[in-house]
C-alpha cells in the first residue's frame, strides 16, 4: 500500500510515529554507546554485526570523534545514562590528539602512533566547532576552550571576507596544498550547521552572521544559478568547475548529489528563522531544493536517492547511501512546520521514512546500512561498515521537535521534554 495520498494529518503529530522515532534513536544510541569507544583513543568504526572493523591500527578521522561528542551531548541533554563517558572521550581526544599544539588547528587522522593525516581541512574544523558548541550546552569543561581555540582558527586561519566563505584546506603549516585553489561546498555546508549551533550556544552574532553569507553565496547566489541544483567543486574565486572529479567520492563526489539538495533545504530553513525570517529568499529556497532532490534524484522504481547526477541530471553513481535519506527527512519535517500545506511533503515524508524501515534499518544486526546498491542490496563500496551514528540519529529525533532551531537547541528550551 501507497504511504502517499493520506495526509490529512502530519506523521510527525501522531503519537505512534513519535513513539516508533524515538525507539529508533534509542536502538542507535544502544548500538553505538556500548561499542565504539577506542580505549587508545577516538571511536571504532564498526562492521555490520557492531564489532570493530578489524584493523590493528585503525585511522580515526576528526569528523567521526567530533559527530560522537556531538550526538552524545544530544543523548545527555535527554537524559541517557551513560553518554557524558563518550563525550569525556570524544573531547579530550579531540583536545589532546587532533589539536596541533605547535601549529594551531586540528589535524585530519590519527591512528594509534599519532597524526596519519596532518593536512587542516575545513571539513573537520567544521566538525569541531559543532563538537564544541553542543558540548558547551551539557557543562563540557573543555568546551569553552576548544570553541574559543576553533572560533580563532576559523576566523584567522579559513575564512575569506572577500567571498563570505572558508577556504578548503592546508598543509600542517597552513601551507597550500596542489595550487591552494578548490573551493568546496561540502565543508562550508557544514560549517554552517556548525555556526548555528555556536550562535545557539553563545548568542554571539557574528556566528549567525558568517552561516547568512554562506548561505547566500551557495544557495541564492549559486545553486539559485543552476536551478536550485547545488553546485561541489569550485575555484579560487567559486567559478563552478562541472568537469571536477577526485578519486575520494565520499567527500568529493562528481556531478551533483541530491543529499546535499536535502541537506541545505533544512539547513536553509533552520536560518531563516534564527535570523528572525528577515531573508525572504530562503523559505523559497528550501522548497526548490527538496523538490529538486524529489525529483531528479529519486530512484521512482526501485526508491532510494541515488548518490549522484551529472550535470545532464542523468544518474551517475547510482548507490544509495542512508545519509540522503536522513536529510530528506528532516528536510520534509522543516518544511511541513513552515511552508504552506502541500501534500507533496507530507507524501515525501512518509515514502523516506518507510524506505528507510523497509531497506536502511537493520532489524537483525542493529544500526543502519550506509549503503545499499542500486537495488537496495546492503554493501560497501564507499563505507566499510557502520561507522556514523550522527545524521541517522538527528533524522531520528528531529521531527519530535518544533523546528525552530537545532536539536541542542529544541532540547534545552523543552529541558528534554518529548511528547508522545
Amino acid at each position: 500500500m501507497s504511504d502517499a495520498g493520506q495526509t490529512s494529518k502530519f506523521w510527525s503529530d501522531l503519537t505512534y510515529h513519535r513513539r516508533w522515532l524515538l525507539d529508533q534513536a534509542e536502538g542507535l544510541m544502544d548500538f553505538f554507546q556500548y561499542r565504539a569507544i577506542n580505549p587508545k583513543g577516538g571511536f571504532y568504526d564498526l562492521d555490520d554485526e557492531g564489532r570493530p572493523l578489524p584493523n590493528a591500527n585503525a585511522v580515526r578521522g576528526i569528523h567521526a570523534s567530533a559527530r560522537m561528542v556531538h550526538c552524545y551531548s544530544i543523548a545527555y541533554m535527554l537524559g541517557r545514562p551513560g553518554a557524558g563517558d563518550l563525550i569525556d572521550h570524544g573531547m579530550n581526544f579531540l583536545w589532546n590528539g587532533h589539536r596541533d599544539q605547535k601549529n594551531g588547528g586540528y589535524v585530519w587522522s590519527m591512528n594509534d602512533d599519532g597524526p596519519a593525516d596532518t593536512n587542516k581541512q575545513g571539513y573537520g574544523h567544521a566538525f569541531v566547532l559543532l563538537a564544541a558548541s553542543s558540548a558547551k550546552l551539557v557543562g563540557h569543561p573543555l568546551a569553552d576552550k576548544m570553541l574559543a581555540d576553533i572560533t580563532e582558527v576559523l576566523e584567522t586561519r579559513f575564512w575569506e571576507k572577500q567571498h563570505g566563505a572558508i577556504a578548503e584546506e592546508f598543509t600542517a603549516d597552513w601551507g597550500p596544498i596542489d595550487d591552494g585553489t578548490y573551493r568546496g561546498q561540502n565543508s562550508n555546508m557544514h560549517l554552517t550547521e556548525a555556526l548555528m549551533a555556536a550562535f545557539e550556544a553563545t548568542g554571539e552574532q557574528h556566528y549567525l552572521d558568517k552561516a547568512e553569507s554562506i548561505a547566500d553565496l551557495i544557495i541564492r547566489r549559486l545553486a539559485g544559478a543552476t536551478g536550485f541544483r547545488v553546485g561541489e567543486h569550485f575555484d579560487t574565486n567559486w567559478t563552478l568547475n562541472k568537469d571536477y572529479y577526485h578519486p575520494d567520492e565520499m567527500f568529493r563526489p562528481a556531478g551533483t548529489t541530491p543529499g546535499h539538495a536535502l541537506e541545505w533545504a533544512r539547513l536553509t530553513l533552520q536560518l531563516w528563522v534564527l535570523g528572525d525570517k528577515k531573508h525572504a529568499w530562503m523559505p523559497d529556497a528550501a522548497k526548490n531544493l527538496f523538490i529538486q532532490a524529489m525529483s531528479l534524484g529519486w530512484d521512482k522504481q526501485k526508491g532510494g536517492f541515488f548518490y549522484t547526477l551529472d550535470w545532464d541530471n542523468k544518474p551517475a553513481k547510482t548507490n544509495k547511501l542512508w545519509w540522503p535519506m536522513c536529510e530528506a527527512a528532516g528536510a520534509a519535517h522543516f518544511i511541513n512546520q513552515h511552508l504552506p500545506h502541500d501534500p507533496f511533503f507530507e507524501d515525501s515524508y512518509r515514502l523516506i521514512w518507510s524506505t528507510i524501515a523497509n531497506r536502511f534499518i537493520d532489524h537483525r544486526n542493529g544500526g543502519w546500512h550506509e549503503e545499499l546498491t542500486e537495488d537496495l542490496v546492503p554493501a560497501h563500496t564507499l563505507f566499510p561498515g557502520k561507522g556514523d551514528i550522527y545524521h541517522a540519529f538527528q533524522a531520528c529525533l528531529i521531527p519530535l521537535y518544533a523546528a525552530d532551531g537545532s536539536l541542542t537547541k529544541m532540547i534545552g528550551e523543552t529541558n528534554g521534554g518529548i511528547s508522545a
